[in-house]
């Protein structure tokens, strides 16, 4: 695997323990968290001049930090979140196909 991956997959991890913390900690709500995530997807996918030469696979790797993050904040437990395999197999399996005008 490339060093980068493994990067990124710490670092979204890191994230999500922190969101897991605020949770806990009741400084943020599991739906405080999840509409900033799901705001910040939608100003990505708003963006039609970012999207409209990209391929179905590069949108969707551009969004695959924030769906994974998203999973990870709606599926955490008193014991923290899920492990990365976990939350990206979730992340393919719950996608929505684009349609064709984005």
């Amino acid at each position: 695997m490339n060093v980068a991956n493994l990067q990124v997959e710490g670092l979204l991890m890191a994230v999500a323990a922190v969101n897991n913390a605020l949770v806990r900690k009741g400084l943020l709500s599991i739906d405080d968290i999840d509409r900033a995530l799901k705001t910040a997807e939608a100003s990505f996918a708003g963006d039609e001049r970012m999207f409209e030469d990209m391929s179905p696979a590069n949108r969707d790797a551009v969004c695959f930090p924030l769906r994974l993050l998203q999973l990870a904040n709606t599926s955490q437990s008193e014991a923290g979140v899920p492990p990365f395999s976990e939350l990206a197999t979730q992340v393919g399996i719950t996608k929505q196909p684009y349609n064709d005008q984005m």
